[in-house]
């Protein structure tokens, strides 16, 4: 028995990286998956390989920022498999360059990639998964939605942007029995990934300087993801919604100890903001959270810890 027998799944960006893993993992687990992209060759092989393996799958080619084509996709999707119970939004692109070089329509382009895809999704594939006592929607943000970064300003806001849409998600569709949730990787071996490393002189040299601020000093996997997805995509997440599993956690030491390095402050407080996301797939629970404070050197600090959680307020 798998742990998504009989439910069917559209995963945009089903062609590579994550959203390949996710599809992969989930049918393994059972489900019936649409492999969702514009990629057609990659997607269909991915197809292909699930059902080689015994699976069920189908590719359909869907530039996600089209909005007749999101609902084409899902219409193809309840038709082949007869309903529609999960949805995972991982398709994304990324534009590296200062925002005044921009044109409108890489901005536009962007967006409706990453963010537009989003809405599209829920828009057409509400109707189906309100079929269901239970259903399920994953976002991929990024640890680009909670801070700034350098040379990717598009891609940032729509990250900031998808982390507060699965909110307002997970709100309104709670009493229909959909679940949403949003996963925050950080730098994780993907095609992006790439992509974005080549734009700098020396690619290897800038993923090792990244990977200095990572603890482990390892690449996240893109099946490391897929297995967060399937956390949150079954009943072993009974009761999570409106959940972000990137998390800030500021460490603050008094009494002008400082933090060891360059940066030491004659009283007051050294604050250490964190993108968990970097550190651990899953993250670390609260207790595990404390070990990693110590392992970090902050012993006897006062610690806050401020959790990215669903802040759902019912209001008017």
């Amino acid at each position: 028995m798998g742990r998504m027998d009989g439910q069917v799944a559209w995963v945009s960006g089903g062609a590579s990286g994550m959203g390949e893993a996710t599809a992969e993992l989930f049918a393994s687990e059972g489900a019936s998956v649409a492999v969702v992209d514009v990629q057609e060759e990659r997607g269909r092989s991915v197809a292909h390989r699930i059902r080689k393996r015994g699976g069920e799958a189908i590719f359909l080619g869907c530039d996600v920022a089209q909005e007749e084509q999101v609902r084409e996709s899902i219409e193809a999707t309840v038709t082949n498999f007869d309903g529609l119970q999960t949805i995972v939004n991982c398709a994304g692109i990324v534009h590296v360059a200062c925002l005044h070089t921009y044109s409108g329509r890489d901005w536009d382009r962007l967006m409706g990639v990453n963010l537009k895809s989003v809405f599209f999704s829920v828009k057409y594939g509400i109707p189906h998964l309100r079929e269901h006592r239970r259903s399920y929607m994953v976002n991929i943000g990024s640890v680009g939605s909670f801070i700034g970064q350098a040379n990717t300003p598009a891609y940032t806001t729509s990250k900031h942007a998808v982390l507060g849409l699965t909110r307002s998600i997970a709100l309104d569709y709670a009493g229909d029995g959909l679940r949403c949730n949003c996963i925050c990787p950080g730098i994780t071996d993907t095609p992006m990934l790439r992509y974005h490393l080549n734009t700098t002189p020396d690619p290897e040299a800038t993923l090792a300087q990244r990977l200095q601020r990572v603890p482990t000093g390892a690449v996240i996997r893109p099946m490391d993801v897929a297995r967060a997805a399937l956390y949150f995509c079954t009943e072993a997440s009974a009761g999570i919604t409106g959940h972000v599993t990137g998390r800030r956690w500021r460490l603050h030491r008094r009494g002008g100890v400082g933090d060891g390095g360059s940066n030491t402050f004659p009283g007051g407080t050294v604050t250490m903001n964190l993108a968990c996301s970097d550190f651990t797939f899953p993250l670390l629970p609260h207790d595990g959270a404390l070990q990693l404070v110590s392992m970090l050197g902050f012993e006897g600090v006062d610690v806050g810890l401020f959790e990215e959680r669903s802040h759902l307020w019912p209001f008017a």
